[in-house]
C-alpha cells in the first residue's frame, strides 16, 4: 500500500540522513521489538543506549536526500546486508552473489550519461552533473522479481521526468531506450546469456510518470555497483529486470525499442512487464512473492499485488488487455 503523509513534512529527514546506516538500521530493530512487547520496562533504556548506538566499522559514501513523504510504503524495509549481496545483475554473473563479488572492481568515476534521439537539447552529463540536475529525495519502494522474490528498499534519486524535461523530447518520441554499460570488469559479458549491451524500455507516458526514479543512491548512501551504481532507474509498478541498470545512454525513440529480454524470450518476458499475478510466468505462478529476509526460504509467501501495489498508475494502461501486453 502507497500512503500519502503530509507534503508540508517534506523537510523531515529520515534517521539515515542524519545517522550512520547502522544506528539507523539498530534503531528501527529496537522499535520493532518494542512494538512486539518483546523486552521489559526494566531493560528498557539500557537496551535502548546499547542497541541505537551501535554501530559497525566500515567506510561509506553518503549521499544526503529529503525524505519525500508521498512515496512511502508501510512494508519494513529489507536489511542493507540482503539488498547488496542477492542481486539480478547478468553482467556479472547469473547468480545472485556475483555482482556483489565482482562489481565493485567497476570505476565508476569518471562515468558519464548520454541522452540522445529524438529530443531538442541532447546533452551528456557526468556524475555530478546528475547529483546536481534536480534536488535528491528518498523514497522506500517495492521492487519485485520476475522469480518471485521482492524487497523493500529505501532508494534515493529524483523523478525520471526531471532530466526529461531538460532535454525537451520532440513529439516523435514515443519510447524511452535505457543502454547499460560494457565494462572489462563485467564477467557475464563473456557469455552470451543476453545480446549485449542490456537494453531496456518504457514507453514516454511511463518514463513520465512521478513514480518512474532516476536513482543514485539507497540506504543513504550512494549507490553500490551491484546495485546499478552509479545511476539506475527504479520503476516499482514493474518487474525487477525493467530498471536497467549502470546506464551510460538513454535515447528517446519513435518506435518500440527491442529489449534485451523480450529478445531473448519473448514467450516469457513482454515488453510492458507490468507485475500482473493474473499473467504467470510459463514456468511458474507469478499469483504469490517471497519477500527477502522474512524467514529464509521457509517464510510463508504473500500475494502478489495488481502493479506490485502502485494503483496509481492503471490508468496508463487504460483499455489495454494486460493479459495480451504483458
Amino acid at each position: 500500500m502507497l500512503i500519502k503523509r503530509n507534503p508540508n513534512g517534506i523537510d523531515i529527514p529520515f534517521a539515515s540522513e542524519i545517522t550512520p546506516r547502522a544506528v539507523f538500521e539498530s534503531r528501527r530493530a529496537f522499535i520493532q521489538k518494542i512494538a512486539a512487547g518483546s523486552i521489559a520496562g526494566g531493560a528498557l533504556l539500557e537496551m535502548a543506549t546499547r542497541e541505537a548506538f551501535a554501530a559497525t566499522s566500515g567506510t561509506v559514501q553518503k549521499l544526503a536526500a529529503k525524505a519525500n513523504p508521498a512515496y512511502v510504503v508501510l512494508d519494513k524495509p529489507t536489511s542493507y546486508k540482503d539488498a547488496t549481496t542477492y542481486n539480478n545483475f547478468y553482467e556479472f554473473g547469473t547468480d545472485k552473489e556475483s555482482p556483489a563479488r565482482y562489481a565493485p572492481k567497476m570505476q565508476t568515476r569518471p562515468w558519464t550519461l548520454a541522452i540522445e534521439g529524438e529530443v531538442r537539447k541532447p546533452m551528456t552529463l557526468d556524475i555530478d552533473s546528475l547529483l546536481k540536475l534536480a534536488p535528491l529525495e528518498e523514497r522506500i519502494y517495492r521492487l519485485r522479481c520476475v522469480e518471485g522474490w521482492s524487497m523493500v528498499i529505501p532508494w534515493s534519486g529524483y523523478s525520471l521526468a526531471e532530466l526529461i524535461k531538460k532535454v525537451e523530447p520532440t513529439s516523435n518520441a514515443k519510447y524511452v531506450e535505457f543502454v547499460t554499460a560494457e565494462d572489462k570488469e563485467m564477467h557475464g559479458l563473456r557469455r552470451p546469456v543476453l545480446d549485449w549491451p542490456y537494453v531496456e524500455g518504457l514507453r514516454i507516458d511511463e518514463a513520465l510518470h512521478p513514480l518512474t526514479l532516476l536513482t543514485l543512491g539507497m540506504y543513504g548512501e550512494v549507490l553500490p555497483n551491484q546495485n546499478g551504481g552509479p545511476v539506475r532507474i527504479v520503476v516499482p509498478w514493474k518487474y525487477g529486470f525493467k530498471s536497467a541498470k549502470s546506464i551510460v545512454k538513454i535515447r528517446f525513440v519513435k518506435d518500440q525499442p527491442r529489449t534485451a529480454w523480450n529478445l531473448a524470450a519473448p514467450r516469457e518476458y513482454g515488453f510492458y512487464s507490468n507485475v500482473n499475478p493474473q499473467v504467470d510466468h510459463p514456468r511458474w505462478s507469478q499469483a504469490s512473492e517471497r519477500r527477502i529476509g522474512e524467514d529464509g526460504l521457509f517464510a510463508k509467501k504473500r500475494p502478489t499485488l495488481m502493479f506490485n501495489g502502485y494503483s496509481q498508475v492503471a490508468p496508463l494502461y487504460a483499455g489495454m488487455d494486460l493479459k495480451k501486453f504483458f
